[in-house]
């Protein structure tokens, strides 16, 4: 959203997803993405569309867009359903593959501990009465002394509760236990009081229509004194800039003062902007955590729209980030955001993802320390999601977005915001986060709930949930893939984000993405007994 840059030509390999640095990593994807309102010669930024599966944006589920159907031409109904078939096929081919495998193993152990037996009785008891004489037993330490040495202090819980035993997915909102706000209430760990300042800081470059995010979030923000709000200009586009000053005392205004082209090798000069996208964001946050001082900051950028409780979202999971060191951003974003796969009835509903979303993401100052000094030269986002960075931390999102951007002009951007971003659902309930018990999310808690709602789901066919009337009940449901292709046959065609970065999917959790199909919920997730993302399946 930031790739306002008119000098910058359109790389030939546009980007996939929102963030302002993300590339296709697949031809299948064709369409270009959200850029530059102002020039035709923008970097073009954004998410892929629903698309058909040519275009490889997944189909609008029950829309007779499921790889084919209904279309009449050459069969694609049949084609498709023998792709479905294949995937399915090798699926169990690979459980077969690994029943046997872990049936070996478990016969090489016996026969190793055999083996070793017999090799004791002939070696007979000598030896081993000498051995235990010249080196007997040291006492044990007392019971967890090496815990408390190696281990750092877990993170609070809250108090047991017999409605929380369920995994968040199928909480209702009865099942959040009202106290005094997230900020002090049970469960959300310590860390500053509810008069923690939160400020907003709006990337900005050359869009005059940034006043509608302004509107917006001037409209919702509870207190000025609580959530500041920064604008951080690039490119000195002057009639941006006197947009950005209307507003007063309201904002403040802050310019990136670098507006020259950076040296790069000659093959990058067609990605210039990306190039000034990651030098306005370390700036930028440089300025807020240095220069202003402030401990953590929310970033959106100039052609996103917030929700009504877009404030109260972020205040109440603050304390949760700051508590537990396995999370390092919050994100008011869901990759799978689309009116036909959010539960509308739930909005309250928030999850962890290993995948970082962005378009609304909060961040610690010492999790910016950290970042700064390896700051990426361009493509920061996905920089991001590498594992380097992310050390197997996780963010926070919501079942149905608090963001959706309203940037629709720009490079070919019509038609992928009609395909794709028009469908992403913004939350138009105000939910009182900060009244919820929002422990449930810290990792022991969640974990644990959610590895036993994902697995204990009955395990089903793609054919069992596309035919009417094959399942009864409103699910959950599980679809499994063991291998990079099935996933990108099984989430194709049931309508979700196919691509991988650094081998994590968009909102997935331990490799599972949780989303409805046709009203129900569905996990489609790897075995259960897996262990850690492979980064060869990007």
């Amino acid at each position: 959203p930031q790739s306002r840059f008119p000098a910058c030509p359109v790389p030939p390999a546009p980007s996939l997803g929102h963030g302002s640095e993300e590339r296709f990593p697949d031809p299948l994807w064709s369409l270009p993405v959200r850029g530059l309102e102002r020039s035709a010669a923008a970097l073009p930024v954004g998410r892929p569309p629903v698309g058909r599966p040519a275009e490889g944006g997944g189909a609008e589920p029950g829309g007779k867009e499921e790889w084919g159907v209904g279309r009449g031409k050459g069969g694609g109904a049949n084609l498709a359903g023998e792709v479905i078939r294949l995937a399915e096929e090798v699926e169990v081919q690979l459980e077969t593959q690994k029943k046997l495998l872990k049936q070996i193993e478990s016969h090489r152990a016996a026969w190793a501990q055999q083996k070793d037996v017999g090799k004791r009785e002939v070696d007979g008891g000598k030896g081993v009465r000498e051995a235990a004489a010249q080196n007997p037993p040291k006492t044990p330490p007392p019971a967890g002394a090496k815990d408390q040495q190696d281990r750092k202090p877990p993170a609070p819980t809250a108090a047991p509760d017999s409605r929380s035993d369920r995994h968040p997915a199928t909480q209702t909102e009865e099942d959040v236990t009202n106290g005094k706000g997230a900020a002090a209430g049970p469960g959300t760990g310590p860390g500053p009081g509810p008069e923690v300042v939160i400020p907003i800081l709006v990337i900005a470059c050359d869009r005059v229509t940034v006043k509608r995010s302004l509107d917006k979030l001037i409209q919702f923000r509870p207190s000025p004194e609580l959530h500041p709000i920064i604008v951080s200009q690039d490119c000195g586009h002057a009639e941006t800039a006197r947009v950005i000053g209307s507003y007063g005392e309201q904002v403040t205004h802050i310019r990136q003062p670098d507006l020259s082209d950076i040296r790069v090798r000659p093959e990058h000069r067609k990605f210039q902007g990306y190039y000034k996208i990651a030098r306005h964001y370390r700036w930028a946050l440089n300025q807020v955590f240095h220069t202003f001082s402030q401990s953590t900051v929310v970033i959106v950028e100039d052609d996103l729209e917030v929700a009504p409780d877009f404030f109260e979202y972020f205040r109440a999971l603050y304390p949760v980030l700051h508590s537990d060191p396995s999370l390092w951003c919050v994100s008011a974003w869901n990759d799978n955001g689309r009116d036909a796969l959010v539960d509308p009835s739930r909005a309250q509903l928030l999850y962890r993802t290993d995948f970082f979303p962005g378009l609304g993401w909060m961040l610690l100052k010492e999790v910016w320390e950290e970042l700064e000094p390896k700051w990426p030269s361009a493509f920061w986002d996905d920089w991001m999601r590498q594992p380097e960075q992310r050390k197997d931390r996780s963010c926070v999102r919501p079942e149905i977005s608090r963001t959706i951007t309203f940037g629709r002009k720009g490079v070919s951007l019509g038609q992928f915001f009609d395909q794709y971003l028009r469908h992403i659902k913004l939350n138009t309930e105000f939910v009182p986060f900060t009244k919820h018990d929002l422990s449930y999310l810290l990792k022991e808690k969640y974990d644990e709930k959610f590895i036993k709602e994902v697995y204990e789901a009955p395990l089903v066919k793609m054919e069992e949930l596309q035919q009417t009337g094959a399942l009864r009940g409103p699910g959950p449901y599980r679809v499994q893939y063991s291998s990079r292709d099935t996933f990108k046959v099984f989430a194709r065609n049931l309508g979700v984000m196919d691509d991988l970065k650094s081998g994590v999917p968009r909102t997935g959790y331990r490799g599972v993405v949780s989303f409805l199909y046709r009203g129900r919920r569905v996990f489609l997730a790897p075995p259960a007994d897996w262990r850690q993302y492979d980064t060869s399946w990007s």
